[in-house]
């Protein structure tokens, strides 16, 4: 019976540390592993060969490099912009981008001519100003002003299918290292030197490339810090002219006594008029009558 027990309670701890161990692997993997960039551990002379040879623009920083493949429908791609590029910019790190026209697929057109016609000028003439300013403008309204079109153009035709074989090449690649093929991709390197890329389509990520190319995260303190009291600046005093009369100091009012009766308040007076502050007027003493008789005692009223 003893033995039984003792088998009994020993399968239930069996199971509920495995059950334990599983689900601390579960949130690891869930909260952190999954979210961190990969080393490049293949293929990497491949993978920074066709990075040197793509078309990418960038502001010109001498700082480390991000590479970041995008096309211009990417969401994921053109929040990380907005919210990642201005931290890196501080960081003097220099943005690579490197767009490219997504093929059709079944029959229908995954970029716009305008599109088609921007990625071969930025291929070609590397203009950072002009990535700016195809990014400031919504998909729909972009009309590629002052842009050669693509379509009819055998030569930019050839860069703009020159785009979409660079990232036929380079998915396999970051493949076979165990990323997706999600939107934005980020290829970097770190402080020692390691490639790695992410497939950063969740803000979750971000941190880490933040961390990987020396960039400080803000992070509010809740300690809160006590300020030095410090005087307000007072104006610095009108100096009066030397050819001026001595202006005489305005004498100081009289100390009121605080145990005088306060004064009357001045009564309401209708029309507008302004009552009058003097004082009242004392009403004249009473006349002389001559001799009066003397008052009479209240004796003199009473009946015996």
């Amino acid at each position: 019976m003893q033995l039984r027990r003792f088998l009994l309670f020993s399968l239930l701890a069996v199971v509920l540390g495995a059950s334990v161990a599983g689900g601390g692997y579960w949130a690891y993997w869930n909260f952190y592993a999954r979210w961190r960039p990969v080393t490049i551990v293949k293929n990497q002379a491949e993978i920074q060969k066709l990075l040197d040879a793509a078309g990418a623009v960038s502001p010109g920083r001498t700082g480390p490099w991000l590479y970041m493949i995008t096309y211009r429908a990417c969401a994921p791609c053109a929040r990380y912009q907005r919210e990642e590029f201005p931290k890196l910019a501080e960081a003097n790190v220099d943005t690579r981008v490197i767009a490219y026209a997504r093929p059709d697929k079944e029959g229908l057109a995954q970029s716009t001519a305008p599109e088609r016609a921007t990625v071969a000028e930025l291929w070609i003439n590397r203009s950072w100003p002009l990535y700016l300013q195809w990014m400031a403008v919504p998909r729909q309204q972009w009309s590629a002003p002052g842009v050669r079109p693509a379509d009819g153009d055998i030569a930019r035709t050839a860069v703009v299918d020159a785009s979409r074989q660079f990232t036929d090449k380079l998915e396999p690649y970051l493949k076979a290292n165990g990323l997706g093929s999600e939107y934005p991709l980020l290829i970097w390197r770190d402080r020692d030197g390691y490639l790695k890329a992410c497939a950063c389509a969740d803000r979750r990520s971000y941190a880490f490339i933040r961390h990987d190319l020396g960039v400080a995260d803000e992070t509010p303190s809740i300690i809160a810090v006590p300020r030095p009291e410090t005087q307000p600046e007072l104006a610095p005093p009108v100096e009066a002219p030397a050819d001026s009369a001595p202006v005489a100091p305005r004498p100081r009012p009289a100390a009121r006594d605080p145990l005088a009766t306060p004064a009357r308040p001045i009564p309401y007076q209708p029309g507008g008029s302004t009552p009058s502050t003097s004082a009242p007027a004392q009403s004249p003493p009473p006349a002389n009558r001559g001799n009066q008789p003397p008052p009479k005692n209240d004796s003199d009223n009473i009946f015996y």
